[in-house]
């Protein structure tokens, strides 16, 4: 069945640097090799746009990479390109993401002009040593600059992420970021913990016994302090890893939460319509090529059948605070969700780790930090 999406989600490939602990789809590359990638980009819009039934976009995200490696040209031709392949509703969240060092008033404007009202910067410390053990080529300086840039160029909606659990760090040095971040005051924060992810310098390190990360316990005690200090200076912890000031959610991001569709371009990029996962080419030598010459990028589709939609449905949802309600799994997926989840639901709220009430399920506070053992009883359980 085919359903009408209104999200679209632009993966800019390009960064200075590989950060040490990053598996993103992300390279080093010249100026010349980005505008060949604007070239695909630009036909890849007009193909993704014509391929889906969809809405005027009510959230657009560029995300990368870096997307703000892009010189002013470079960026005003981004943002032409999206406003002449799809329409954007009224009120529409645009996002970018960024790193400290690598904006300038000049861009910023561009993008401000373009209809971008959403900036999210990869800060992750304020701790300068900390940042040179990430692989990171901004220091907290470079932060303090671009966050007056963006002010400058009247963003009014700035994400700042940061990163515990890291190596080295203690929960002093978090102390520190957070006391930072705070006198900032952006609108929202997106904090994580530290993946050892395979692939990246930090799991070779890790495997030589050469990474040296805080322990379980000191990390748990970092989640407390993060969500205490959030909470406690006037943010909504609407997700396991967010916290917002009131009407500054990421939309975009719930659509993903929520397990509703999202169009997605870019090389590497995955995409979700009409039931169906696909994934871009990752490469961008091929990624160019191919969309150069007209065609769809895609290397990989996959049907997701009804039983997996509705794990997915509350793997994703329980990440938000409020949970899965009763009302949006009936209108999803046409069944009752104790119908189909009893068993887990039931449970995890025997051990504390699940409210369920009249309106649906949610993560207990305890349930929080032990949020990937409950998700993981959901697997397998659609059926």
């Amino acid at each position: 069945m085919k359903v009408e999406t209104s999200s679209l989600y632009v993966h800019i490939p390009f960064c200075a640097s590989k950060c040490y602990y990053c598996d993103f789809n992300s390279y080093v590359s010249t100026s010349d090799v980005m505008d060949r990638y604007l070239d695909g980009l630009d036909r890849e819009l007009e193909a993704v746009s014509a391929a889906y039934l969809h809405k005027p976009l009510q959230t657009v995200f560029f995300g990368g990479g870096t997307p703000t490696i892009f010189d002013a040209r470079q960026s005003e031709r981004m943002m032409e390109m999206l406003h002449r392949h799809f329409k954007m509703a009224d009120g529409v969240e645009i996002s970018v993401e960024s790193n400290p060092g690598t904006v300038d008033l000049e861009k910023l404007r561009v993008l401000k002009d373009g209809g971008v009202n959403r900036l999210s910067f990869g800060v992750q410390s304020f701790d300068n040593d900390l940042l040179v053990k990430l692989g990171r080529l901004h220091d907290r300086d470079a932060v303090y600059r671009s966050w007056e840039l963006a002010r400058q160029a009247g963003f009014q909606s700035i994400n700042l992420d940061l990163m515990f659990g890291l190596p080295g760090q203690t929960v002093e040095t978090l102390e520190g970021t957070l006391k930072a971040l705070i006198e900032l005051g952006p609108e929202h924060v997106s904090a994580y913990s530290l993946k050892v992810e395979e692939g990246t310098p930090f799991y070779t390190w890790y495997e030589r016994g050469k990474l040296i990360l805080p322990h379980e316990d000191e990390e748990v005690q970092m989640y407390h302090l993060v969500m205490d200090t959030f909470r406690a200076n006037g943010y909504d912890m609407y997700e396991i890893s967010n916290y917002a000031k009131p009407g500054h959610r990421s939309r975009h991001n719930q659509v993903y939460w929520r397990n509703e569709p999202y169009m997605a371009t870019g090389s590497g990029a995955h995409g979700y319509v009409d039931g169906v996962r696909y994934v871009n080419q990752k490469d961008v030598p091929q990624y160019i090529s191919t969309t150069v010459s007209g065609e769809r990028p895609v290397t990989e589709t996959e049907a997701i059948d009804e039983a997996i939609q509705r794990e997915d449905t509350m793997i994703l949802g329980l990440r938000l605070i409020e949970g899965v309600t009763f009302e949006r799994f009936r209108a999803r997926h046409g069944t009752e969700m104790l119908d189909v989840f009893a068993a887990p639901i039931r449970k995890y709220e025997a051990r504390g780790l699940l409210t369920v009430d009249e309106t649906g399920v949610r993560l207990t506070e305890q349930g929080i930090f032990l949020a990937n053992e409950v998700f993981a009883e959901f697997l397998g359980a659609g059926e």
